[in-house]
């Protein structure tokens, strides 16, 4: 799994969706992401570990390929908001008119 850049990360998203558009799928996960890179341990006590703020971890898969990226709680409207537009154009062009028949 390769950890982005938030610009990167919607860059690459974009080829994601752009390589799965006629065939396959795109999983997306968010979770919550303290910073540990390691498990804990299950006995004993975790010592003067403290988080200095909150942060979502992000993760994209089509089967193949995986990325990820790390969002602050700073810097998540700004991710958001792109994140957003980025969805928003994906998946309009799933979006098929059909013409409707004259009885309709």
């Amino acid at each position: 799994m390769v950890l982005l850049e938030s610009e990167q990360f919607l860059t690459e998203l974009t080829r994601l969706f752009q390589k799965c558009r006629l065939s396959g799928s795109v999983f997306i996960t968010l979770k919550k992401y303290d910073g540990r890179t390691k498990p804990i341990p299950r006995k004993g006590s975790v010592e003067g570990f403290e988080p200095s703020d909150n942060k979502c971890l992000l993760r994209a898969t089509d089967g193949k390929k995986k990325i990820s990226t790390v969002v602050s709680s700073k810097e998540v409207n700004k991710f958001q908001m792109a994140g957003q537009q980025l969805l928003h154009s994906c998946i309009k062009c799933l979006f098929i008119s059909i013409p409707l028949g004259k009885n309709r």
